[in-house]
């Protein structure tokens, strides 16, 4: 089973001027594609685009919900790599610290476990 190590960062909110770049559009396409290229360069390949909703605080004693778009990006890692800094745990899931403090997990491949009802939460 091929082990990957993953890296979100922050999707670019403005465009970068350039010559080329008339439209908002074009302009936002080069600075996407520069922070892209900037990680491929480091080993990394784009996976996919993520827009997750965070709760954040709004003033002393407000909360509001935000919306954050993020770039989802994955490397494989070596085996040996693997093998030496992964630990299985009672859930079958790998789960992974060594790197850079950071906890990755890794689910093995197959159907997913069934999971039991939901509970009732009244509010």
């Amino acid at each position: 089973m091929q082990l990957y190590d993953y890296k979100v960062v922050p999707a670019p909110v403005r465009g970068e001027k350039d010559r080329g770049g008339k439209t908002g559009a074009e302009r936002f396409a080069l600075a996407l594609g520069e922070v892209m290229n900037e990680l491929a360069r480091e080993g990394w390949e784009y996976w996919r685009a993520e827009t997750l909703p965070a709760e954040e605080r709004a003033g002393l004693a407000s909360k509001v919900t935000v919306v954050h778009h993020l770039l989802v990006f994955r490397r494989a890692l070596a085996r040996a790599e693997a093998d030496e800094s992964a630990a299985e745990d009672e859930t079958g899931l790998t789960f992974s610290t060594e790197r850079r403090g950071r906890l990755t997990a890794f689910a093995p491949e197959g159907r997913a476990p069934r999971l039991g009802p939901a509970a009732d939460e009244s509010f």
